[in-house]
């Protein structure tokens, strides 16, 4: 296979799950404030300099900001390269560019997917169709992973967008963390350690699709730590940064077995990774948790570019 190619594999994965973040983190921060305990969680102005944050584009302290147009620039603004709309399109073009090694259904899924994205009216979405545009997204990605799991070989293409998909899960499951972290410092809760108690980590779970999981395991409110603890350290959690470093690794060691051990390989980076995570306590973050995840997306970019360097340059 071309590097080229390959190349384009591992960033249409990539855009798909850049898309799904993106669009329920949106929706939930929308709608979630509407049941926030307090006034600053329930302020529109709240939820969009969050939901700025969170696409890399944080507002200032005195900035005005218009509703209206803070949807539209995230949603679907064509000249903003991260906008939920963009992701669907690299999303496409980079399907296109492999299109005779993926299967018909998912590229038809795929092309769908790029048609609803960029006929969304304007108009509908800043008023009325925020929900049912993030909703359509969220489902319409999960079909996407169904074709990719149910209609190609589970070879070394299958294994290239799975990396794709898996690394862009851990990058963006860490910056939900980023974003949350920063609006729990802002929106107290209402007792006790009024950081570790803040809704907005109740937010996070759901932004993240992993609140009755959360619920299930710790039978107990979620607090900083142990949705932290349910993130990014618990294996068994789907969205953890744990669970996506054990599936970048396998799908690694599928595209090159033998260099496992190889220092300068980028299973051994991933390996080196998740060896610290494995046995890590949540305990040794908790004395400054921006550092940590600065720290984790600091890894995951140096991973993402072992992966450049050892498959895709050309």
């Amino acid at each position: 296979m071309l590097a080229r190619v390959a190349d384009n594999l591992f960033w249409m994965g990539r855009y798909i799950e850049r898309a799904e973040h993106m669009a329920r983190y949106m929706n939930v921060n929308y709608f979630s404030s509407l049941d926030a305990p307090n006034s600053r969680s329930q302020t529109r102005d709240f939820v969009m300099r969050s939901i700025l944050f969170m696409a890399g584009e944080p507002a200032a302290d005195d900035a005005k900001l218009d509703e209206q147009a803070v949807l539209y620039r995230v949603g679907l603004d064509p000249e903003f390269p991260s906008s939920v709309r963009n992701s669907i399109l690299y999303a496409r073009e980079n399907g296109h560019s492999a299109r005779d090694l993926i299967s018909t259904e998912l590229y038809e899924s795929i092309n769908k997917f790029y048609h609803f994205a960029v006929e969304y009216p304007k108009g509908k979405f800043v008023k009325t169709g925020l929900f049912d545009f993030t909703t359509q997204v969220t489902e319409m990605t999960a079909v996407l992973r169904g074709k990719i799991r149910g209609t190609l070989l589970h070879d070394d293409i299958y294994a290239i967008i799975m990396m794709g998909v898996n690394m862009e899960r851990a990058v963006q499951v860490t910056r939900m963390i980023n974003a949350k972290y920063n609006d729990a410092k802002k929106s107290l809760g209402s007792y006790g350690d009024r950081f570790r108690n803040s809704y907005e980590w109740t937010t996070l779970l759901k932004c993240a699709e992993s609140y009755d999981m959360m619920r299930r395991l710790y039978k107990k409110t979620p607090t900083s730590l142990t949705t932290l603890e349910f993130l990014i350290l618990n294996p068994k959690c789907p969205r953890s940064v744990m669970n996506s470093l054990n599936q970048v690794y396998r799908h690694v060691l599928t595209l090159d077995p033998l260099r496992a051990k190889d220092k300068a390989s980028t299973a051994f980076l991933v390996g080196k990774v998740r060896a610290e995570y494995e046995f890590k306590r949540i305990e040794d973050l908790e004395g400054d948790v921006q550092a940590f995840i600065d720290h984790i997306l600091s890894e995951l970019s140096a991973i993402g570019s072992q992966m450049e360097k050892e498959f895709f340059h050309y």
